[in-house]
């Protein structure tokens, strides 16, 4: 099959000796005086080549070379030209013209300019195509069989993988992953009462605890993507126990460590919190308001701590449980986040949260002469308060709401071997 070319000039002559020229070479040729009537053309029809006039009556060629390039951006377009100049051939390249040729010419020379003018194309549109091409791949997600984990396969997973890889994980890699955790928990209490220590004046208290759980997010997003060792999210370790994957003394050993090292980690930020001067946030009263979190967090029941517990550790590993489910990052963001933002919304009680706000809470009481609220017990405020009402009873419930609620609850749904 030819190739078409589509002549606009408004010269006859150059038009009846661009057809003599370029029949004789295998071109279909189409030629116009008009501009009009070649934009028509363009639109109706493909044309592999075009060769324009720079100067037509009524038309600038430049505007005409603009829109052919437009309509047809697949055609290689070649200026006509009866007055040459640099900037004007710079000007076409500009509009899309890929070469321009000068009136008067020669076969030859008009020839060798169409060919030249093919070959530019043709090598700039695989230059294109590479770069789209490579702009794709950039873009591209990993391409799973499946959309995601469906429940069955996160449950096979968390018993025989991740349970598994956690007894087995190197004790030096624990004890630094354990450290994180406990500090990117700290980080997310931290933010939380930062954002929100002012708002509930003006916004009301469901807002401010809304907005208070969704940056708290931030802390386990750190612990799931950039990867640590908490102590809640271990909890689901049950699932491998009961799987007979891991025994329970492993796994209580890497519980012990894990928690150790996340008390060691909301510690550190603790102090960071306190030695930073940060507390000092509107005359003092972000620091107020951490000695007022603090102070309530040792004044709950017992029972009343654990019930809340067991909540918070429901929805905590009910959101590394859904993050498990993803392949992409942005998935996981999502997973964690509502789960995470419930919990806190909502007042349950996570033990390693309570190792920042409640230590926390002391350094400034203690330390900086931050006093209690009014008409309570400003010794309540301790280490050994802090252990017997608020760190035994939580640790205890959110055993009970991750292990059991999450962990046994789908191991005996997807995992537990039939009778026969």
């Amino acid at each position: 099959m030819s190739e078409k070319m589509l002549v606009i000039d408004d010269e006859d002559v150059v038009l009846e000796s661009c057809r003599k020229i370029f029949t004789a070479e295998g071109f279909d040729i189409v030629t116009t005086n008009s501009a009009e009537e070649g934009l028509k053309l363009i639109t109706d029809s493909s044309f592999d080549v075009v060769l324009c006039d720079w100067k037509m009556p009524g038309f600038d060629g430049m505007d005409v070379v603009e829109e052919v390039d437009r309509r047809s951006p697949d055609s290689t377009i070649v200026m006509i030209s009866g007055y040459p100049s640099v900037g004007r051939a710079t000007e076409a390249m500009k509009r899309g013209a890929m070469d321009y040729v000068s009136k008067p010419f020669s076969p030859e020379e008009i020839i060798q300019v169409v060919k030249k003018a093919v070959s530019r194309k043709i090598t700039e549109e695989k230059k294109a195509l590479g770069r789209f091409e490579k702009i794709v791949k950039n873009l591209q997600f990993p391409v799973p069989s499946v959309e995601d984990n469906a429940p069955q396969t996160i449950a096979e997973t968390v018993a025989q993988s991740v349970g598994v890889k956690k007894v087995t994980s190197p004790w030096l890699s624990v004890v630094v992953l354990g450290i994180l955790a406990g500090a990117y928990i700290g980080f997310g209490g931290l933010l939380s009462t930062t954002v929100t220590f002012d708002m509930a004046e003006n916004f009301g208290i469901g807002f401010t605890k809304f907005l208070g759980g969704a940056v708290f997010s931030v802390g386990l997003m750190l612990v799931v993507i950039a990867g640590a060792e908490l102590f809640t999210g271990n909890n689901l370790m049950i699932t491998s126990i009961l799987a007979r994957e891991i025994s329970f003394g492993n796994m209580i050993n890497r519980w012990i460590v894990v928690y150790i090292t996340n008390f060691v980690g909301s510690i550190i930020l603790a102090f960071i919190f306190f030695y930073s001067g940060l507390w000092k946030t509107a005359g003092g009263e972000l620091g107020a308001t951490a000695v007022k979190i603090a102070y309530s967090k040792v004044s709950l029941g017992f029972g009343e701590a654990l019930v809340r517990a067991i909540g918070c550790n429901w929805l905590v590993c009910l959101a590394v449980w859904m993050a498990l489910a993803s392949r992409q990052i942005i998935g996981k963001i999502f997973a964690i986040f509502f789960p995470i933002m419930a919990f806190v919304a909502i007042g349950f009680e996570h033990c390693v949260a309570n190792m920042y706000f409640v230590p926390a809470g002391i350094f400034l009481h203690t330390w900086a002469g931050i006093p209690t609220p009014e008409k309570v017990n400003p010794h309540i405020l301790s280490w050994g308060s802090f252990a017997v009402r608020n760190l035994i009873p939580v640790t205890i419930g959110n055993v009970i709401g991750g292990g059991l609620f999450v962990g046994m609850s789908y191991w005996g749904a997807y995992l537990k071997p039939n009778k026969t």
